[in-house]
């Protein structure tokens, strides 16, 4: 039953004219082809006829770590004031947004900073792809909730819809709990558990479809 219902419903509703996925969720489902999204979920941040754009949230990376991202760029880390409650300023992990761009760096943050480039999402998130971005990461005026990306995951003219037709993704609106504040090792349970099922079921059901 629930696989037809992740099937069926998702494919009957992406071909109408009111499906946009901009600031929603995708969540892997057991089976993807692509190994690069296995397991992943993705924050949708544009969506249109042309195709999509998003960022992967759990795939966290070793190497650039930030510190070396800000000395490529020569950014420097603000001096924080000594009656700041806040007395130090944290590190900040670095996550692979997906395979498009690798050397390019974007921040999804909450809508309390933003720039004249920065891109909003709904009204939950702005992405911001400038040196301003980082320099404001590493002041006291940072935003309250941010996430620092290399790279992004893009979709070509009907790419993704095919994708959902074909039983690769199920989809969910974002939440600033889940792209925000949840750990990233513990974000695709999380977006499973947000629509009532277990990845054990969603296997079991994927295995029987």
């Amino acid at each position: 039953m629930a696989g037809k219902l992740f099937t069926c419903t998702r494919a009957g509703h992406f071909m109408t004219k009111e499906f946009n996925l901009k600031g929603h969720l995708l969540v892997a489902m057991p089976g993807m082809e692509d190994n690069r999204f296995s397991r992943t979920v993705v924050f949708i941040c544009n969506h249109d006829a042309d195709g999509a754009m998003g960022f992967i949230l759990n795939h966290k990376v070793q190497s650039p770590t930030f510190n070396e991202i800000l000395e490529e760029l020569e950014v420097e880390r603000q001096s924080v004031p000594e009656n700041e409650f806040d007395a130090e300023l944290p590190e900040v992990d670095v996550f692979s947004g997906g395979p498009v761009e690798q050397g390019r760096g974007f921040v999804v943050h909450s809508l309390d900073f933003s720039t004249k480039s920065s891109v909003r999402v709904g009204d939950l998130a702005c992405v911001t792809a400038t040196l301003d971005a980082l320099k404001v990461l590493v002041s006291p005026a940072r935003p309250q909730d941010y996430v620092m990306l290399l790279g992004y995951s893009g979709w070509g003219k009907g790419q993704l819809e095919e994708e959902i037709a074909q039983n690769g993704w199920l989809t969910l609106p974002a939440s600033r709990k889940l792209l925000f504040q949840t750990r990233y090792e513990l974000i695709y349970e999380a977006a499973l558990s947000a629509m009532g099922i277990s990845e054990a079921s969603l296997s079991s059901n994927a295995g029987h479809a």
